[in-house]
C-alpha cells in the first residue's frame, strides 16, 4: 500500500475526493490517500508543495501556473474542473458600496499573496478598467478572517467562490456586489516532481480513481442533500452550483495552458512565460 498526502480546499468541488475516501475506492488501487483540508487555500497549498508537506494539491488554475512558473518544482498532471470558479464579490453588509464600480481603488482583503483571491482582484480590475497598480491589499488569510476584515473596516471588499461565500450573504454579514468568472478552467491537480519521478504509476492509478468518481458524480442518489449537508448550504442554491460545474478527466493541453500563460502575463500576475512542457509531466 503506497501512502500519499493529497492537500485542497473545504469546498463542495472536492467532495469526489472524500466519497472516494471513504468509499475505500483508493485503498483497492493500492493507494492510503489522506487529505488535508487548506481553508488558507491556493498561496497555502503552494507552499506546502514547495515544502514537501503534501504530495498532491487540488488548486485554483491561475495560483500553481504563476507558482510553477516561480519555481515551485511541482507538474499540472490534470485539469480536475473544466467550468469556470465564479468568484462572488463582496462587503459588509452595512458598507456604503453598492456597486463594483465603487470598489476602485479601495482595499482588497486577500487570503495571501498569490491566492485566487490575489490573482482574481488583477482580472476583476481588468474587466472593470481599473489601473491594476492602484491596487492595495489586506492580508486575512481565511474566510473568517474576512468577515472580520470587512466588518471591522481593515478592507473594503473580498472575492470568493460565489457559492460557498452565499450562507454569509444569507446571513447578513456580507453583501454580494458583483460576479466575476475566471476566464479559464478552475481546478487543476499538481504532483511534486520527486513524486512523479518516483511514484509515477501510482499518480495515474489515483486519477483513474478520481476521475471514475467525478464522471458519475453528479448522477449520485440525492447528491444536491449531501452536498448542501456537508457544507452548510441551501439545497436550491446546491442545485444552481451543480448545474454550472463540469469536473474533467482530461489531461492538460499546450493551447489552452499557452492562453492562459498569455492571459496572465497580459495581466502582469507573471512576468514570463515558460514552455508547455515545463507545465506538465
Amino acid at each position: 500500500m503506497k501512502q500519499l498526502n493529497i492537500a485542497g480546499v473545504p469546498e463542495h468541488f472536492n467532495l469526489p475526493w472524500h466519497t472516494a475516501i471513504e468509499n475505500g475506492d483508493f485503498v483497492k488501487a493500492g493507494i492510503d490517500l489522506k487529505w488535508t483540508d487548506v481553508p488558507e487555500g491556493t498561496g497555502k497549498l503552494c507552499q506546502m508543495l514547495r515544502n514537501g508537506e503534501t504530495d498532491i494539491a487540488v488548486i485554483l488554475t491561475e495560483g500553481i501556473v504563476k507558482d510553477i512558473i516561480a519555481g515551485n518544482p511541482s507538474k499540472i498532471v490534470q485539469i480536475y474542473v473544466q467550468s469556470p470558479l465564479i468568484w462572488g464579490i463582496h462587503v459588509a453588509a452595512k458598507s456604503p458600496f453598492q456597486t463594483v464600480g465603487d470598489l476602485e481603488n479601495k482595499i482588497t482583503a486577500i487570503s495571501r499573496y498569490g491566492s485566487g483571491s490575489h490573482l482574481m482582484a488583477f482580472v476583476n480590475a481588468q474587466n472593470e478598467g481599473w489601473d491594476t497598480a492602484n491596487l492595495r491589499f489586506e492580508i486575512v488569510n481565511t474566510l473568517d478572517g474576512a468577515i472580520r476584515s470587512l466588518t471591522e473596516g481593515t478592507s473594503d471588499y473580498f472575492m470568493w467562490e460565489r457559492f460557498m461565500t452565499k450562507p454569509i450573504v444569507d446571513k447578513g454579514i456580507f453583501r454580494r456586489v458583483g460576479d466575476c468568472p475566471t476566464p479559464w478552467p478552475s481546478f487543476v491537480i499538481a504532483v511534486r516532481n520527486d513524486v512523479l519521478v518516483h511514484d509515477r504509476e501510482i499518480i495515474e492509478k489515483m486519477l483513474e480513481v478520481i476521475n471514475a468518481t467525478t464522471l458519475n458524480f453528479k448522477q449520485i442518489q440525492g447528491i444536491e442533500n449531501i452536498l448542501a449537508k456537508r457544507y452548510g448550504q441551501k439545497v436550491d442554491d446546491i442545485s444552481e452550483w451543480l448545474k454550472l460545474t463540469r469536473w474533467s478527466q482530461t489531461k492538460p493541453d499546450k493551447i489552452t495552458f499557452d492562453k492562459i500563460q498569455d492571459q496572465l502575463l497580459n495581466l502582469s500576475i507573471i512576468n514570463n512565460t515558460i514552455p508547455f512542457e515545463s507545465l506538465t509531466p
